[in-house]
């Protein structure tokens, strides 16, 4: 069994908690946050203690009292910087679901996997990954093809969405082409749409709720298990069970 530290408990971390603890794989055993205040409403099981670790001193008296296998973190890019010295020198597995790390973010995140497996992506659902390589696959075959993307968010959400980007970046087109829609009610949607001359494509992926979070945290920490030392995304991930499935097939 994997013991697991989750670090953020907003509304995602709320359901990546749940998942997490509902997984005979794993035993969460502690949610750490910058502030350890929390309402009754959105309390963990009181078998999970919630911690406030604001400085990296914290972090390293924390961890030497209550080690864990891995970090699952749904909280901020500051958080990296806090945890980050701690995850190096005890070679633990970090995924990390952060949609905003800036350049000089993810290049720490690269030095820490030298001694560690760290896993960074701004999205971590299973399904919109799979989406993410079956456009990739569908943009080899066809790179004539007219392409768009609209992602749609629930209202509160400044940003444009860091998933509608990577797909912009996975498959080669301007982030001018990422049509961005805020409505109340929506948890996430990703569509990508296919100009052939006679026919379109469109791949769409929904989250229904955060618990897809979760399902997809529990997946990307079965594989770093089973992975060397280095940084990976979640396709990486995900190849390497394709390759894997395919060698199985051909044998």
């Amino acid at each position: 069994m994997i013991k697991v530290g989750l670090v953020g408990f907003g509304k995602a971390g709320q359901a990546v908690a749940q998942v997490l603890q509902e997984d005979p794989r794993y035993a969460l055993c502690w949610i750490a946050r910058r502030s350890a205040v929390t309402s009754a409403r959105t309390a963990p099981d009181p078998g999970v203690p919630m911690v406030a670790l604001a400085t990296p001193e914290e972090w390293r008296q924390w961890l030497d009292a209550h080690p864990v296998d891995a970090l699952v973190d749904f909280s901020t890019p500051e958080s990296l910087h806090l945890y980050g010295e701690q995850v190096s020198a005890r070679a633990l597995m970090l995924v990390s679901a952060i949609s905003a790390y800036s350049e000089a973010d993810l290049a720490y995140a690269h030095t820490l996997a030298k001694d560690a497996r760290v896993m960074c992506s701004p999205n971590i659902t299973v399904g919109i990954n799979f989406l993410i390589m079956a456009a990739r696959l569908l943009r080899k075959i066809a790179p004539f093809a007219d392409v768009e993307i609209v992602e749609q968010h629930f209202r509160e959400k400044p940003e444009v969405s860091g998933t509608a980007r990577k797909i912009a970046q996975s498959i080669d087109v301007d982030e001018d082409r990422i049509t961005s829609l805020r409505l109340g009610g929506i948890v996430g949607h990703h569509e990508v749409i296919f100009g052939f001359p006679y026919q379109t494509v469109r791949l769409i992926h929904n989250s229904i709720e955060r618990r897809a979070f979760g399902t997809g945290a529990a997946f990307a920490l079965a594989e770093l298990a089973h992975c060397e030392n280095g940084f990976y995304t979640f396709d990486d991930l995900m190849m390497r069970m394709v390759r894997h499935e395919l060698l199985v097939q051909s044998d």
